[in-house]
């Protein structure tokens, strides 16, 4: 939906507004639950809400046409309609200065960013699994300071969750060992050499999986495995979505920055460490669209080359950053930074390691798989990196992309 919204108009906002829900100053509403089925049916919305919006629902995989683009900009401005009016209802009522932020709407990095820039708060800081996951972490940290009573201890500038890598690592000898009784081919890279060679790759125009470390926790791949490309290239975007990710074509990508260029390129003044914020790209760095060019409408938009950066540049001249530290992740902040070194742009794309509707991978046998099944061009874990071209054919389940309801 945040995705889709640029591309369409707010035309059924009014009508949001007026039928579906009863929104208050404060930001509290009531749903008109005679267009919902989602309490006692298998559907999200019924007959009634069909007719009220001029037809019935789309189909999975079936052309996107104007009026699902109108859809979600509608939804999505009566989202942030919200989200602004529940946090200045807040402020009114305690004065803080600071704002946190969880549940499955706090993943709305549009949203989060116009509290950003719209709201009253000095601060905001979004828990980076801030869905259904985040209650494991809820009811730990719960456990850990009320039952049994330990200190909590802040500093008022960084949070204890440092970048969020809580998952899995898997160490030089695991991942060798997985390359070499599946006769995998491999070329190791020492540890010095690795920012150099894959910024290399990058600027070739090379897509490559990104296995390092220990694994993201959230629905955010921010470093640790993630898929990673040129944000200069104005074809890079598609090439993604369609050959690695198998999902439509519009779907924008983030960047991955370093924290102390995040300036130069986006109008951003923090840091944004969870990928959950969306800011306008800088004017400075966009491109002037010819009379023609502002005359697209819809999906046409998509290639429009707007900034420098155009592969994380979404139609709106917007973009979903994540800030890299090298206290936090120090091998990629090292990678971008020789990439900025070498080419001038600190600057990379940044989308999780996984197809459409799959979860994240997990192990270096999750990587090599998602590796093999898409078009991606090379993949770097741990010191071992593959090039496709050397590797033999994959047997596998024709059907592999059932396995999993496409998001």
């Amino acid at each position: 939906m945040m995705g889709l919204a640029p591309y369409g108009r707010p035309v059924y906002k009014d009508l949001i507004l007026s039928e579906l829900m009863d929104l208050k100053e404060d930001g509290s509403f009531k749903l008109n639950m005679e267009y919902f089925n989602y309490c006692t049916g298998l559907t999200m919305t019924n007959e009634k809400f069909n007719k009220l919006f001029g037809g019935a629902a789309r189909k999975p995989e079936s052309n996107i046409t104007q009026r699902d683009m109108d859809l979600a900009r509608s939804v999505q401005d009566v989202t942030e309609e919200v989200m602004l009016r529940m946090a200045r209802h807040i402020y009114r009522k305690t004065g803080q200065k600071n704002l946190c932020l969880a549940g499955g709407v706090a993943l709305n990095c549009v949203g989060n960013g116009k509290i950003l820039r719209e709201g009253p708060f000095e601060n905001v800081w979004i828990q980076p699994a801030a869905g259904d996951a985040g209650g494991a972490l809820g009811a730990a940290l719960f456990v850990w300071y009320q039952y049994l009573e330990n200190k909590r201890v802040a500093d008022g500038q960084k949070d204890c969750m440092q970048g969020s890598f809580l998952g899995p690592d898997f160490n030089k000898d695991e991942i060798g060992r997985y390359l070499k009784q599946n006769n995998i081919a491999y070329e190791e890279v020492s540890d010095k050499d690795i920012p150099g060679k894959i910024a290399d790759l990058i600027a070739a125009q090379k897509t490559i999986g990104w296995f390092q470390g220990r694994m993201e926790f959230g629905p955010r791949a921010l470093g640790s495995r993630s898929i990673i490309g040129d944000a200069r290239s104005p074809k890079m975007q598609e090439i993604m979505n369609l050959k690695i990710k198998f999902r439509e074509s519009f779907r924008p990508f983030a960047p991955s920055v370093l924290k102390e260029k995040v300036t130069d390129y986006f109008d951003l003044d923090r840091e944004s460490p969870y990928m959950l914020i969306v800011a306008p790209v800088k004017e400075g760095i966009r491109r002037e669209m010819t009379p023609q060019e502002q005359a697209y409408f819809g999906l046409d938009q998509l290639y429009v080359v707007r900034s420098v950066i155009p592969a994380v540049t979404h139609v709106d001249y917007s973009a979903r950053v994540q800030t890299v530290t090298e206290e936090t992740n120090p091998l990629y902040y090292k990678l971008i930074k020789t990439f900025g070194e070498k080419y001038n742009c600190p600057v990379i794309i940044n989308t999780s390691f996984n197809v459409r509707g799959e979860p994240i991978v997990c192990t270096p046998e999750d990587a090599y798989l998602c590796f093999m099944r898409t078009n991606m061009d090379y993949l770097i874990m741990g010191n071992y990196l593959l090039d496709k071209e050397n590797q033999k054919s994959l047997i596998q389940d024709i059907n592999w992309q059932k396995k999993f309801e496409n998001d």
